[in-house]
């Protein structure tokens, strides 16, 4: 999970722009398609070729229409690749003629299907394995797809018609999954709505009944996870906004409409860990408990920021009582995020893993990605094993042939997009910090290295940025979890980051 997202307005992009060039430089980030990846997905762009459980190739006027099933979508605004879309409704039972209170729900999720527009073996296929994710800059994002494929023939934008992967996922009336199913289908979203618009309409009961069930289901998920002691980290974002004729940091606590349009992702992606589990062939997303001493250390460090963790209480439990717009609540998520570390990918093919090596710590249960393929790489394969899984059929031989390799192309993947992150949040905190040398902050202790009590990391109240900080080595150890004042003593954006002193 990444520490910490940014986000960079339009506005404030100019004067970071050269930077962040030369950080993409430096990190060798490419910034266009080879020449035959490119001519491949313009190709298939203009004629996608469906992948068949025989493993054969047909076209998308095969697939079964569902073209009236009226989805719809819930991103960023200004988002163009959408890898999901989603209907929900009440489940109305056998021989009744209306849903009723206790009949449950009905999850339609949709999820462009990648594996319609790269070749497996072929030139785009290639360069994927090549970029694993989509990487995010502050100004930009380099797509693992084309541009013709991500946000425009694959993307499950407004009024168009798409092939997709369509998962049906029942739900009983207290939100537990009863039967989950998907296949290849035609589709066409009906809206394109951003998370804000969304809540003001749950807010003000306009809704209508598919988006209201949004919050219904979601709450009921929630419920869900709660009782399987699962961790939903609602880590406030940095943002760039604009102030007094200049800019600054500032943070954004998620709304509630991100939580629960999570929790559908959530729902689908523990249901493709159970399909592929059950037909022995997979790859899954894990992630072990955290160590005792971890967890040890997160309680000290909430015990100096005055976070109320009481001894009979859960870190999950907790975690769920923390408010991102307080400081000292937004300073403790940062932390822990440390929790989530040492996430990876555990493939099998005719065996599945141990029960205990087969599980998502923070999702306290089997969990695979699929929701975003797009913008992972493993989606695509693991899409396609839940097809199939899902059709009584084999796995097709390019996605089972892929599963030794593609633990390591993840991680080396992931790798790559967590130094993005870290190296981004550096060098925006520095572009706008550089002008400030010198003058003094309020902050908070939130981290002090055990070998070196002189050093350690402190949060600034306001502006909302997370930098180094370090006393004379001759002076006393930092006071973790005290609320200190701090010189800015370094900020050159793309060779120092944000570095105080104590005053």
């Amino acid at each position: 999970m990444p520490r910490r997202h940014m986000h960079v307005t339009d506005a404030a992009q100019a004067p970071l722009r050269a930077a962040l060039r030369e950080l993409r430089w430096k990190l060798e980030i490419p910034e266009h398609f080879p020449p035959t990846a490119q001519a491949e997905a313009d190709s298939a762009a203009l004629s996608p070729r469906i992948p068949t459980a025989t493993g054969d190739v047909t076209t998308a006027d095969t697939l079964t229409d569902v073209t009236d099933l009226p989805l719809f979508t819930i991103d960023p605004p200004g988002s163009q690749d959408l890898d999901q879309a989603m209907f929900l409704s009440r489940r109305t039972p056998p021989g009744a003629a209306r849903p009723t209170a206790r009949s449950g729900y009905r999850v339609h999720y949709a999820i462009a299907d990648a594996a319609a527009f790269v070749t497996p073996g072929g030139a785009l296929d290639a360069e994927a394995h090549h970029r694993v994710t989509t990487l995010y800059f502050p100004d930009e994002r380099i797509p693992l797809h084309p541009y013709a494929i991500s946000e425009r023939a694959a993307s499950l934008l407004p009024d168009q018609d798409r092939p997709a992967v369509l998962w049906e996922l029942d739900l009983d009336a207290d939100g537990t999954v009863t039967t989950a199913s998907v296949r290849r289908a035609l589709v066409r979203s009906r809206a394109r709505l951003d998370y804000a618009a969304v809540q003001r309409t749950l807010d003000d009961g306009t809704a209508e009944e598919p988006l209201a069930l949004l919050r219904d289901i979601g709450i009921l998920r929630e419920e869900q996870e709660v009782a399987r002691g699962a961790i939903s980290l609602h880590a406030p974002e940095q943002e760039i906004v604009e102030r007094d004729g200049g800019y600054t940091l500032a943070y954004r606590a998620p709304l509630p409409a991100e939580a629960w349009n999570a929790q559908i992702s959530l729902l689908t992606g523990m249901a493709a860990a159970d399909l592929m589990l059950a037909s022995g062939t997979g790859i899954l997303r894990t992630l072990p408990t955290a160590p005792d001493g971890s967890v040890a250390r997160l309680r000290l460090t909430a015990r100096a920021l005055g976070v109320d963790w009481p001894h009979h209480t859960s870190y999950a439990a907790l975690i769920r009582t923390l408010d991102p717009r307080r400081t000292t609540h937004a300073a403790f998520l940062q932390e822990c995020t440390t929790l989530l570390r040492g996430a990876g990918y555990t493939a099998f093919d005719g065996t599945a893993p141990d029960p205990a090596d087969a599980v998502h710590s923070a999702v306290a249960a089997p969990y695979a990605h699929v929701t975003a393929p797009l913008r992972r790489l493993v989606d695509r394969y693991a899409s396609e094993l839940c097809l199939a899984a899902s059709a009584g059929a084999g796995a097709p031989g390019w996605a089972r042939g892929a599963l030794p390799g593609l633990p390591a192309t993840m991680d080396t993947g992931t790798r790559r997009a967590n130094q993005v992150e870290r190296e981004c949040v550096d060098l925006v905190e520095a572009a706008l910090m550089r002008g400030r040398i010198g003058e003094t902050f309020d902050a908070l202790v939130v981290d002090v290295q055990e070998n070196d009590p002189t050093q350690g990391t402190v949060h600034l109240y306001d502006p909302a940025v997370i930098g180094r900080v370090a006393a004379r080595p001759d002076g006393p150890a930092l006071p973790l979890g005290d609320r200190i004042r701090v010189r800015l003593a370094d900020a050159d954006p793309g060779r120092d980051p944000v570095r105080f002193t104590p005053v």
